[in-house]
């Protein structure tokens, strides 16, 4: 490739020179600009009187007009106009009218209608915006003297000679207005527009700004996100998001789509179907919390929760999605170790507790051996040692999420009577009242072990739960093949947040945690999945400072 030449360099700036908006040349080049059409008409006027008209130029009057104007657009070049007054280059235009006087009075018998070119200076004039009024009043005086002064400089002149050449200046003073009007049109939208321009600057400079933040708010972010539009094509991605997906890749895949991305199941091993992956979901218009999926394979696999959130237009209509990645994998481990932990433990303790019942079992088979007292002690033994090994029995039921149950009619009323009454000696000595209402007979199929379990339960917690001199209230009825239970307090209640919590492994309230109420939150647990395991539901309402209602329902 050849470098470019000096002569080349030249033109190129010569075009440039041309190709600029005439603000945005220097005042200097702008001055030159303006006188050079009437330069170059004299010029050409020179040159025709040169070629038909060689008499004129021995004319004084012809050749101070030629040499004025040489002279004015030297004065345009030469002149630093950036270090004078800003108005001071109008003072060409004004000699300019001066110079065209002396050529129509030299050249007139050359040359007819020179005075014209007076209507240059007169569109300069009134084009720059500067004085509208005075330039108006120059575009009618200026040319009413180039063709009055001759007529006074003789010294004889009829109204006729005065009025005759008044069409003249009256056409110079129009085109005058009409280029004032259009001049002072056009700085006023300039002036908008230079407004709106500074307008838009200030707000691409505060975009700018947010968009770093932004940015620097999402590289710093502990979570991946991305964002896409209405079709799926990823718009925004952080860099935790990118790390994410490259884990997702395929080996030998660079570029894979949604489909061949490796997203797991809870199993870890089954891929998940396309309609069911996180980023398709939202691509569809779909909002979620904490999808739980694994990413990856063999032993770089990890664990995320996905949350998505669409986006609508001004217009209300799916204009995309954002999508959350957590990595859980130390959570999703840590509950799983204390699973097998809890399994483990409970798997122990079986077979001491089973070992206990059975020789208390051959202990209180012996009648004559044992003296009342002796049998009062091991049947305190006996008791305490079943109720813990139910409690082991539900800890892995809960676990494994299958709970056992052996319905069979019962009288739903008689087991709410066995768990109030077994409650009333608890109750009167922690100063609490405690009432039922149950109908005399409420017969349900349903296995009555697990169910009073479950009453235990509510009414133990209403009581615990509650300050000296509240109510607890106990109900059951029958309503359209369903039996309902009710527990009611009026204790210290919970706040929504705890609510949402409230039927969790191992969840106490805060205000329990800080108090001395015993307890390991399993209670709701359990009796969520026995009273789930009869085809039920169990719902709560609750109110800080104001009491809980525990209510459930059964299939009767």
């Amino acid at each position: 490739m050849t470098r470019p030449t000096t002569w080349d360099l030249g033109e190129k700036k010569k075009l440039l020179v041309f190709r600029r908006s005439f603000h945005e040349h220097t005042l200097r080049m702008r001055v030159v600009l303006s006188q050079l059409p009437l330069s170059v008409c004299v010029c050409i006027s020179a040159i025709l009187v040169w070629l038909f008209f060689p008499a004129t130029l021995e004319n004084p009057m012809f050749l101070l007009f030629l040499l004025s104007q040489a002279f004015l657009l030297a004065v345009c070049v030469i002149v630093p106009w950036h270090r004078l007054p800003f108005p001071s280059f109008l003072v060409i235009p004004i000699l300019d009218m001066v110079s065209i006087s002396f050529g129509r009075e030299g050249g007139q018998e050359a040359l007819t209608g020179l005075s014209v070119l007076v209507v240059l200076p007169v569109i300069w004039l009134c084009a720059s915006g500067l004085y509208p009024r005075l330039a108006i009043a120059l575009s009618f005086v200026g040319p009413l003297c180039i063709v009055w002064a001759p007529l006074f400089v003789k010294g004889s002149f009829t109204e006729q000679d005065l009025t005759k050449p008044l069409l003249f200046p009256i056409l110079m003073l129009g085109i005058g207005v009409s280029v004032s009007v259009l001049t002072l049109s056009m700085v006023r939208q300039q002036r908008a527009l230079e407004q709106k321009d500074e307008e838009l600057k200030k707000a691409l400079d505060v975009s700018t700004r947010q968009e770093r933040l932004l940015n620097t708010v999402m590289e710093a972010l502990p979570l991946g996100v991305v964002a896409v539009d209405g079709e799926g094509h990823d718009i925004l991605m952080n860099r935790r998001q990118r790390q994410t997906h490259s884990l997702a890749t395929p080996p030998g895949n660079d570029d894979p789509n949604e489909s061949e991305l490796l997203v797991f199941d809870q199993d870890r091993t089954t891929p998940l179907p396309s309609d069911r992956r996180p980023v398709r979901r939202a691509v569809l218009g779909e909002r979620f919390t904490d999808q739980l999926v694994w990413l990856g394979s063999g032993a770089d696999q990890r664990a995320f929760t996905t949350s998505a959130r669409p986006m609508v237009d001004d217009a209300g209509n799916f204009a995309g999605s954002v999508i959350v990645f957590s990595d859980v994998t130390d959570l999703v481990n840590a509950l799983a170790a204390k699973d097998d932990f809890v399994a483990n433990v409970s798997h122990e303790f079986r077979t001491p507790l089973t070992s206990i019942l059975g020789y208390v079992e051959l202990l209180l088979d012996e009648p004559r051996s044992l003296d009342p007292s002796s049998r009062r002690q091991l049947d305190i033994v006996r008791r305490n040692a079943e109720r813990l090994l139910t409690l082991v029995s539900d800890l892995l039921a809960v676990r494994s999420g299958q709970m056992v149950i052996q319905p069979h009619a019962v009288d739903v009323a008689e087991l709410v009577r066995g768990s109030v009454s077994s409650a009333g000696p608890r109750a009167a000595k922690a100063g609490i009242r405690l009432s039922m209402d149950v109908p005399e007979s409420l017969e349900a199929h349903v296995d009555s072990s697990r169910i009073a379990q479950v009453l235990d339960n509510l009414v133990s917690n209403a009581i615990k739960y509650s300050p000296k001199g509240a109510n607890v209230e106990v109900a059951a009825w029958e309503d359209q093949d369903f039996v309902f239970c009710r527990v009611s307090d009026t204790g210290m209640g919970m706040t929504e947040e705890e609510q949402s919590e409230a039927f969790t492994k191992f969840f106490r309230a805060g205000g329990v945690r800080n108090s001395t109420i015993p307890g390991v939150g399993l209670g709701l647990p359990i009796s969520k999945a026995i009273v789930e395991a009869h085809g039920g539901t169990i719902t709560l309402e609750s109110e800080p400072g104001r009491g809980t209602t525990f209510l459930v329902k059964m299939p009767a």
